[in-house]
């Protein structure tokens, strides 16, 4: 694996927040039409269409390789529940992210599915958050969503871009992301957290 610097912005710890979002920020988000999606970072209502088919692709294709081995066992340890696009309320304020996919130890996570009154968001952040990159989303993920994952102590972050196919695989050390690996095309590859199977980006491509 390679130790590369520093790729996403990191800040000097803050002290805790008090700010809540703002009453019209709530509303703009609960008012957002389905076939839009709605974030709230840091205070601010972010919207962005629904991703295109080569997103969606890798997206689908990625989750798909990891639940067999890493949700039901078959094929791998087991021991996780992974979500695609879960909504995550992180923090007081709260932050509101929609990661493309989303990964706990089932330890941490026992009472995933829970039952017809369970909230339909998330407030335990996650151990793995994969983002697919996009044009519209591209800044904010790599830089708003990489802080406030920081703050939240998730430990790994995988960035995946399915035009360029790459992959970037991020490791949380104290209050900064490490790069530790960037890999592509039809490469294999053993990315943590997920080092038990070798993952064949090729599967993540393909139509």
């Amino acid at each position: 694996m390679m130790n590369l610097p520093l790729m996403a912005p990191s800040r000097p710890p803050e002290p805790p927040s008090t700010e809540r979002n703002a009453p019209s920020v709530e509303a703009a988000f609960q008012a957002t039409p389905p076939e839009m999606v709605a974030e709230i970072l840091n205070g601010e209502l972010h919207v962005s269409p629904r991703p295109a088919r080569p997103h969606t692709s890798a997206a689908s294709g990625l989750g798909a390789i990891l639940t067999m081995p890493f949700r039901y066992g078959k094929g791998g340890p087991g021991g996780w529940v992974i979500l695609d696009e879960p909504e995550l309320h992180l923090g007081p304020r709260p932050d509101k992210l929609v990661p493309d996919i989303a990964g706990w130890k089932r330890e941490r996570l026992p009472g995933a599915i829970g039952g017809e009154d369970a909230p339909a968001h998330y407030d335990l952040a996650p151990d793995w958050v994969c983002e697919v990159l996009s044009k519209s989303t591209r800044r904010i993920d790599k830089i708003q969503k990489m802080r406030i994952y920081a703050r939240e102590g998730v430990r790994n972050v995988w960035h995946v871009d399915p035009v360029a196919q790459t992959l970037e695989i991020f490791r949380l050390e104290g209050r900064h992301w490490l790069l530790v690996d960037s890999v592509g095309g039809d490469e294999r590859v053993r990315a943590e957290p997920f080092e038990a199977i070798e993952l064949e980006l090729a599967l993540v491509w393909a139509e």
